[in-house]
């Protein structure tokens, strides 16, 4: 017998002729599904008013191969990180991020990553595969269950910068995000769901042709493109200027702005000159900038800032009336800050 299918890979209509064929209703198809997405059911046993008999005929014909918690850590500040086993038994790993007016899961795209960043811990592991949009999917469903038993809170926004870059996992990134905020899914707006990209031009394109509703955060950590070639290998086929173009086509086609994230690292990027070129690069484009605390890495050749060069940076990019916010790092105690997923268990 070959290997059963996927049920979740099948829409509504195309799970109606197998009911037929067992002689049943073919509403049974939509229970399904809603079963499958809206309740998240991770086993046919969940599937409550469908009959035992049928229930075991699904068992027979098909999979639902779920992702599951393998591990958590609870950080100091509340922050927990998951290790979550995919049916294939690769890991990958995601996070929620409780804050007192919000509750955020970080959530992977790949299992790895192929960009290999300097200061990410991810980009020391291989990229093994792309993460399908239901194991997307199940990593919210996680988290989400989490923010309800642990702080008694729903899940509020959801972020793509676990492992991976979800630009080079396009479809099963889309896909994720039309289960999630369908209302025969999640339901979340789309407005809270950010996905932060290491910056690939021509998909940042295609985002403002598919006219998508979700925030759009990109990587970029240098202004100029000799530093950002250092850090970012990425940088060689996408540079600033076509970067810039892209995210101005972005703009233009969805009426959304654009978020620079980007980390300072002592003695690197973190000048005045540079928060000049950022302040510069900024300006091309309805944005706002996150300033994110660096966390240093094993063996990594970078460091942090020191509170005053940081504070000079903030004051000449605020003086230069562009949004700009400071992100102080959570979860660092069990590397589950940003760029430190890298499956150390």
């Amino acid at each position: 017998m070959g290997a059963k299918q996927n049920i979740r890979l099948l829409s509504t209509d195309e799970l109606k002729p197998f009911f037929h064929e067992i002689g049943e209703k073919s509403f049974r198809a939509k229970q399904v599904h809603e079963w499958l997405w809206k309740r998240s059911a991770l086993s046919f046993d969940d599937m409550t008013n469908l009959s035992v008999k049928t229930r075991e005929k699904l068992k027979e014909n098909f999979s639902i191969p779920a992702v599951s918690i393998k591990s958590s850590q609870i950080s100091s500040d509340r922050t927990i990180k998951n290790a979550f086993e995919l049916a294939d038994g690769n890991i990958v790993e995601g996070v929620l991020i409780p804050a007192p007016d919000r509750m955020t899961a970080c959530i992977s795209s790949q299992v790895g990553c192929s960009l290999t960043c300097k200061f990410c811990a991810t980009g020391t592991l291989k990229r093994l595969r792309n993460i399908g949009f239901d194991e997307i999917f199940d990593q919210v469903v996680h988290i989400k269950k989490q923010a309800e038993e642990n702080y008694n809170s729903p899940l509020t926004n959801i972020v793509y910068m676990g492992m991976g870059e979800p630009l080079l996992n396009y479809k099963g990134m889309i896909q994720s995000i039309e289960k999630i905020t369908s209302p025969e899914g999640l339901g979340m707006s789309p407005k809270r769901i950010t996905v932060s990209t290491a910056g690939i031009a021509k998909m940042i394109k295609k985002l403002g042709d598919d006219e998508v509703k979700f925030n759009l955060a990109l990587s970029l950590h240098a202004a100029n493109d000799k530093k950002r070639d250092r850090i970012m290998p990425i940088n060689g086929h996408n540079s600033l200027d076509s970067l810039a173009e892209a995210l101005k086509y972005f703009y233009h086609k969805t009426g959304t702005r654009v978020t620079f994230e980007y980390i300072v690292f002592k003695d690197f990027n973190d000048s005045i000159e540079d928060a000049a070129e950022l302040a510069s690069f900024a300006k091309n484009i309805p944005c706002k900038i996150n300033i994110i605390e660096y966390n240093p890495i094993d063996d990594g050749e970078f460091q942090q800032t020191t509170p005053e060069r940081l504070g000079a940076f903030v004051q000449y990019i605020e003086d230069k009336n562009l949004v700009v916010n400071v992100r102080r790092s959570r979860g660092k105690d069990i590397d589950a800050a940003c760029g430190q997923l890298a499956n150390k268990h």
